[in-house]
């Protein structure tokens, strides 16, 4: 199972994406995190992410496109994955499948966590994280409607997109996944 998970900030993609690997035993490869973590770290990624979080814009796409291209060829990701946070652009999602075909491997399903953008901005706002500030959060949905859309568009085409309500509790939302891929 080859799973990628999107929405918008405060969808759920997190809750749902480590629902989703603790069930199928699948490792989680979420930008969200290792970006952060990368940071902290003080590692060449992350020094060169930081003023990009920070100020809530995207990271760049041959960043991350590396970055993913890397964690795809370790072995506990060989028989699957969950990536949470990524593609964030249609760029990426095409530069996506050409690694995949690449590897030998092949999407399962991308995800879309689909909730009313008042819903995205009072989560994330109540999720109290350094970069959760009321004007982040209003330019992160902003660039999600830019940017991420035209993924939702891109997987849509090529009969990839499954779409549940993220507007539920996290067990509901994950029953209507489960419903699908099983």
């Amino acid at each position: 199972m080859r799973l990628v998970i999107l929405g918008g900030s405060g969808a759920g993609k997190s809750t749902q994406a480590q629902r989703l690997c603790n069930h199928f035993d699948l490792p989680l490869i979420s930008t969200g995190e290792i970006l952060p973590e990368a940071i902290a770290r003080l590692s060449s990624l992350g020094r060169i992410a930081r003023p990009y979080i920070e100020t809530g814009d995207l990271v760049p796409d041959e960043m991350i496109i590396e970055f993913i291209r890397t964690r795809l060829k370790y072995t506990d990701a060989h028989r699957g994955w969950i990536l949470e946070g990524y593609p964030r652009t249609a760029f990426q999602a095409e530069e996506l499948d050409f690694l995949l075909d690449n590897l030998g491997q092949q999407l399962t399903w991308a995800v879309y966590l689909q909730v009313p953008q008042a819903v995205m901005v009072s989560r994330a706002l109540g999720r109290s994280l350094p970069d959760d500030q009321p004007e982040i959060v209003q330019r992160r949905v902003e660039l999600f409607y830019d940017r991420t859309v035209p993924v939702l568009e891109y997987y849509d085409r090529r009969r990839r997109l499954l779409t549940i309500n993220g507007d539920q509790p996290p067990e509901i939302v994950q029953y209507n996944i489960m419903s699908f891929l099983l």
